[in-house]
């Protein structure tokens, strides 16, 4: 199938080429639509009680958000009588307020100097600064929200500098939700751009020095770019279904879609260039590439894309939108490496300088692997032992939501959210948003909002009007952090008390999703994984037919990506090297990080997994030799994993380049558990345990044997074997010499040590 494949594609290659050029078009027109359509915002499933709150305050509230605006450096009390009154405010801020009101969509500015008793929370600690808060209507297009939003910031800002009867403006700071959410939009794009900016460049200049040729090197990004433009499609049309698409989205597709691209474009070139070493005319070295390292990439390709897959599971909005990019990212980059590639090497081919073979049984990575092989059991309790040690962080994550702190640090809506925290305590956390069916006119309802406000733990408290009939919408400011200790124990406090209430209680705000999503993902993530695990251990029986090769395959996994998770909490939670990466530790992590990468790095992991496994299946096989098949597929497909394992690093170290703290930690977590699975994993817990397991590597009960003989994905290329020699005598380490006859495969595999599978 696969060698019908390739030779269609040969004979088709001009037309192939044409129909992904007019699908890159059609990517490059969609990036423009895509990306006003896609969102920051985060709207979680309508099972999660925080999501139902947010949802219904979108629905019903009467405005639509509110802008929160600092004046900094004025003294708010000017005649220091200790109250706050009108005749404090100068004429300038004044004027300012009073253009702001005038504002098309704006429904209220909430005045420091004209608030009454609420003046004294709008008010920082040290008198020095004064909050105004800018209310819109709700049901404002996104765009018009916008407009508004940059009209009130550029006559906010123009107070800087103005000197009053109450001092001399120092700042002003805007921030707010509305403001959050745009700067998080055009941040994620800016780092998308970042990001490729930084990685192509250097993937380039590295494929060039590994192929030795600018024609060879710019396959994979051919194949990277038309996995990107169509990713792009896919996640066009998603918009048009879903209610929401993350614009992270985004960066989903490019990092898979750039980096599988590579990955896969590398493993097609470097076959073929040893197709053509082996001396195959350009026509069968394209038909060898496809049938051989096509099959490889199509295990991968499905193996990836069943992690991809987990995302699913949870029901979410935003991990659909992932879901969706991320698949799309990997198919697409699957269908370009298996026509749109052998379509450019059909053309370009004989151009592309052939690999120099290189003797059966040298190379560092067979030698590796006879070291490995000969001190196996120490190495994999070492080297298991130590990855275990560095996952011992992870146990002490704190995983929160990301708010504005995750912006980059010349962010002015951070530096408002953080002014806010530390100047303004009954305005510095985000609210708990509390809804009760009741009328707030009602008796009822003013003990209840007595009795929220005695709660241990509440900085301020604030009952919202404009609702409809029957229900009461209070505010409750949390001491210390939006996500903090006490905001998590004021959640569980005010549902516990709610459910003795004769009326509905519900509970919305960032420290009640917060609960909500943990509690979600603790029920939600043991069914993604086990969905995963089970549909790789299948694919993986599919190609090699065993039990045990799978298995092995899934721990090696979860203790190279308990590693990575280590690593992420002591950089990013801890904040060590924090000043080396650029950002300033939030003394967490995005609380949906690690089932990301999980979910990401699981399918990369297997990624590479299948790239050696293809290999060593091929040559035990021929030779029927466990060791032999190890140590010959290691110096097969060694360069080639690790040299798309580090084009893949400079990919996600782009994207660690970004100032969005959340793209960071992805970047930084996903390249860390490719380097770590490309070099000690691969290099070293494989071997070993693949020696240490024998022959034990290949078994499978009758039953399974007989349905992987009959529904097995693998497919041999036939070869003529008469030039292979017979007998084992480099089995040692004692290079062979290469046969030259027949004009076949030229590798010198003989029979197995002990004859069991003699070539014929």
């Amino acid at each position: 199938m696969f060698a019908a494949l390739g030779a269609a594609v040969h004979r088709r290659r001009r037309l192939v080429i044409a129909a992904w050029v007019l699908v890159g078009v059609a990517g490059v027109v969609a990036g423009g639509p895509l990306s006003e359509r896609v969102t920051a915002e985060f709207t979680g499933s309508d099972r999660i009680e925080a999501a139902r709150v947010q949802e219904r305050i979108r629905a019903t509230a009467p405005t639509g958000g509110d802008i929160a605006i600092i004046v900094d450096g004025i003294t708010v009390d000017a005649d220091g009588d200790g109250a706050v009154t009108e005749a404090d405010r100068p004429a300038e801020v004044a004027e300012v307020l009073t253009d702001l009101a005038a504002i098309e969509g704006v429904v209220s500015v909430v005045d420091p100097w004209a608030a009454g008793p609420i003046g004294s929370q709008l008010t920082a600690t040290d008198g020095r600064a004064a909050l105004a808060v800018v209310s819109y209507a709700n049901g404002l297009e996104a765009e018009a929200a916008e407009e508004l939003a940059d009209e009130a910031t550029e006559l906010a800002v123009e107070l800087e500098g103005t000197t009053t009867g109450a001092g001399t403006v120092t700042e002003v700071l805007v921030g707010g939700e509305p403001i959050v959410i745009g700067e998080f939009e055009t941040q994620a794009e800016e780092d998308l751009v970042r990001g490729e900016m930084v990685a192509l460049p250097i993937a380039l200049v590295a494929m060039i020095v590994i192929f030795g040729g600018i024609r060879a090197a710019g396959m994979p990004l051919a194949v990277a770019a038309s996995a990107f433009l169509t990713g792009g499609i896919a996640l066009l049309g998603a918009t048009y279904v879903l209610d929401t698409v993350s614009v992270f989205a985004l960066n989903v597709v490019s990092m898979l879609g750039i980096g599988l691209g590579i990955d896969y474009g590398l493993l097609m070139v470097s076959r073929f260039r040893e197709e053509r070493g082996h001396g195959s005319e350009l026509p069968d070295a394209v038909v060898a590439t496809v049938a051989t390292a096509g099959v490889t990439v199509v295990f991968s390709a499905l193996t990836v894309a069943v992690a991809m897959s987990g995302m699913f599971v949870f029901g979410d909005p935003t991990m659909t939108s992932f879901g969706i990019g991320g698949l799309a990212a990997v198919l697409f980059s699957m269908a370009a490496a298996l026509t749109l590639l052998p379509a450019l090497l059909s053309v370009l081919g004989a151009k592309i300088r052939p690999a120099r073979v290189q003797p059966a049984g040298t190379g560092a990575f067979f030698r590796l692997s006879r070291v490995v092989q000969r001190f196996a059991l120490p190495i994999l309790v070492v080297v298991a032992s130590g990855l275990a040690l560095l996952a011992l962080p992870f146990l002490d994550a704190n995983l929160e939501n990301g708010d504005a702190r995750s912006l980059p640090r010349s962010s002015e809506a951070r530096a408002a959210a953080l002014t806010l925290g530390e100047r303004f305590p009954s305005r510095g956390a985000d609210p708990i948003v509390v809804v009760a069916e009741l009328d707030p006119a009602s008796p009822a309802a003013d003990g209840w909002v007595g009795e929220l406000g005695s709660l241990d733990g509440v900085a301020g408290l604030q009952v919202r009007h404009g609702f409809p009939a029957g229900t009461t919408v209070v505010d409750v400011v949390p001491t210390g952090t939006s996500q903090g200790d006490v905001a998590m124990g004021l959640v569980d406090d005010i549902r516990a008390a709610g459910a003795d209430r004769p009326f509905t209680v519900e509970v919305g705000g960032i420290a009640a999703s917060t609960l909500d999503v943990r509690e979600m993902l603790s029920g939600r993530v043991p069914w993604a994984i086990g969905v995963v695990v089970a549909a790789t251990l299948v694919l993986l029986f599919l190609m090699t037919g065993s039990i045990a090769i799978p298995i092995k395959a899934v721990v090696m996994n979860v203790l190279s990506l308990g590693a990575s998770f280590g690593a992420l909490v002591w950089v990013f939670q801890d904040g060590n090297l924090s000043g080396l990466l650029g950002f300033d530790p939030v003394g967490s992590i995005d609380l949906w990080l690690p089932t990301i990468i999980f979910l990401f790095a699981f399918g990369l992991s297997m990624d590479y997994e299948v790239f050696l496994l293809g290999r060593v299946k091929e040559i035990h096989d021929r030779t029927g030799d466990n060791d032999l098949s190890v140590s010959m597929g290691l110096q097969k497909t060694g360069r080639i994993i690790t040299s798309a394992a580090l084009l893949i690093v400079v990919v996600f170290a782009g994207f660690a380049a970004g100032e969005t703290l959340t793209i960071k930690q992805l970047g930084v977590g996903l390249a860390l558990a490719v380097v770590v699975d490309a070099t000690i994993v691969r290099s070293l817990l494989v071997p070993a345990t693949m020696k240490l397991l024998g022959e034990w590597n290949w078994w499978a009960p009758a039953p399974l044997r007989r349905l992987h003989d009959r529904f097995g994905l693998a497919e041999p290329v036939e070869r003529d074997r008469s030039a292979w020699p017979s007998g084992a005598a480099w089995l040692d380490g004692a290079a062979g010499d290469e046969s030259t006859a027949g004009g076949g495969e030229r590798e010198l595999i003989g029979a197995s040590a002990d004859g069991r599978r003699p070539v014929s």
